[in-house]
């Protein structure tokens, strides 16, 4: 018996263990693109990925994402560099957590920086793929 190429595509993306339910969001597909860094500030591993995944499920440009330097929080704190506070905003919306401050500097090359905190705990499971 010969499977046909729709039956080998379907075994392939049953395979990868990917949902097929849809896209991710295109950043600025739908109005201007918010462009972020995620910084771990908790001092558990792996929270700045979590987050990074969580932002980009959403359609945030997540351009860089790692450890914060010399930096240890209990609060996530979410700093626009770049517009207005309305960016920060939609960041706090999509984490669910954190206190947005506006510290404009132009010489960043992003709109926003997140500083996750000891109170930022997602489930780390549900559906969240930790894959890079």
């Amino acid at each position: 018996m010969r499977a046909g190429p729709a039956l080998l595509l379907l075994l392939l993306r049953a395979g990868c263990g990917r949902d097929s339910g849809g896209a991710p969001p295109i950043p600025g597909d739908d109005g201007p693109a918010i462009t972020v860094e995620v910084l771990n500030a908790s001092g558990r591993a792996g929270d700045a990925r979590v987050g990074a995944r969580l932002l980009r499920r959403e359609g945030i440009d997540v351009v860089y994402f790692g450890n914060a330097a010399d930096a240890t929080l209990d609060s996530t704190r979410i700093i626009v560099r770049r517009g207005s506070v309305s960016v920060g905003e939609k960041v706090r919306a999509v984490l669910g957590r954190g206190r947005v401050e506006v510290n404009l500097d132009s010489s960043r090359l992003l709109d926003v920086s997140v500083y996750l905190g000891a109170d930022f705990a997602p489930a780390r499971s549900g559906g969240l793929d930790l894959h890079p």
